[in-house]
């Protein structure tokens, strides 16, 4: 059956050297990173900017009890009064506070620990995975409910510390797994025979290779520190004098106001939370993509397939032709349907 157009898929040529030179900051080429980035970035402005945009002061009450989104308040107020989108803005710091200096805390720990535990080997390792082992069991919110039972005032430096301590043993255990596959490379052994010192083969040789596992980890400590401070505060554990999402659903849940038919008073905090968290898992989720060839699309495919449906991808090429051979009296063999004449048969020209 000849091979037709129609029926195969076109892989594009490989880019030339100047084009594949061109291409930089390919982890920013996919479009789940880049709208990560774009949400995150706007809720760091909100962070940042967020008490000085707020219409209103989050603590100041009035008259308009209980009042429907209008375009004095965009999102309504409160039981008492109080603005809803000012208590948003303002919240938008502490959540995304706790939340980063966790991450920063625990990503840091991990990699001292881990990369250590995986290069060093031999006692140093057996101690730090010990150590890892420890600290893996701890439950984090257990023991942030113990210290604040205990604390008076428990800001937001308590619980990311409490947070980043009780966080940092899996990606320590991931890292030292990565360090032990690379502390053995071609690479790693030329440095370590040129005369080079541990620290320096550890931060140039080995750390490179592992920015995006690192990098990974720091995403999810992110997610996690900021859904535990928010459970944190929704539970009533944290300071509810301090503003962020998890308060603003904490009063939203205290005066009933599900019951009361108040959607605009816990509506948009728990819409902040699912796009922050939206944000932080797009931003993984392109990680994933630049680390793993299985899943890389446009964040670092040389060659794009265009597909159709119903048909395997395959290069076009030109279709191989076939010369016919003429059948010969010598060659010719009886074909399945001819039955060679047996001595007592008659031909047909006898017969004819």
């Amino acid at each position: 059956m000849p091979v037709t157009a129609t029926d195969v898929a076109v892989l594009d040529d490989p880019p030339t050297p100047a084009a594949a030179g061109r291409v930089r900051f390919r982890f920013l080429r996919g479009g789940k990173t880049r709208t990560g980035l774009l949400i995150l970035a706007f809720f760091v402005i909100l962070a940042v900017a967020g008490p000085w945009l707020a219409p209103y002061d989050p603590d100041a009450m009035s008259d308009q009890l209980l009042q429907p989104p209008s375009s004095a308040h965009w999102f309504g107020t409160t039981q008492t009064g109080q603005d809803v989108l000012s208590q948003i803005l303002v919240g938008t710091r502490g959540v995304l506070l706790v939340g980063f200096l966790a991450g920063i805390l625990a990503t840091v720990l991990s990699v001292l620990i881990g990369v250590s535990a995986g290069f060093l080997g031999g006692a140093a390792d057996e101690i730090l995975s010990m150590l890892s082992n420890i600290f893996l069991v701890i439950p984090g919110l257990p023991l942030i409910i113990i210290i604040a039972s205990f604390v008076e005032d428990t800001g937001d430096l308590l619980i990311a510390a409490v947070i980043a301590l009780t966080s940092w043993a899996w990606g320590a255990r991931v890292l030292r797994a990565q360090t032990l596959s690379l502390r053995r490379r071609d690479y790693v052994e030329a440095a370590r025979a040129t005369g080079e010192s541990t620290w320096r083969i550890i931060l140039f040789e080995v750390m490179p290779n592992l920015t995006a596992v690192i990098a990974s980890g720091f995403v999810g400590t992110v997610i996690f520190a900021v859904l535990s401070e928010i459970t944190l505060a929704f539970i009533g554990v944290a300071d509810i004098s301090h503003w962020n999402w998890g308060t603003v659903l904490f009063w939203a849940q205290s005066n009933q106001a599900l019951a009361q038919g108040a959607w605009w008073w816990f509506v948009p905090a728990g819409l902040c939370i699912a796009l922050l968290g939206t944000a932080l898992s797009l931003i993984n989720f392109g990680i994933d993509e630049f680390v793993n060839p299985r899943l890389r699309t446009a964040t670092g495919s040389s060659r794009k397939v265009r597909m159709r449906v119903g048909f395997t991808p395959v290069a076009r090429t030109a279709a191989p032709r076939f010369t016919p051979v003429a059948r010969t009296t010598a060659s010719a063999a009886p074909g399945p349907a001819e039955e060679p004449e047996s001595p007592g048969t008659p031909s047909k020209e006898h017969s004819a």
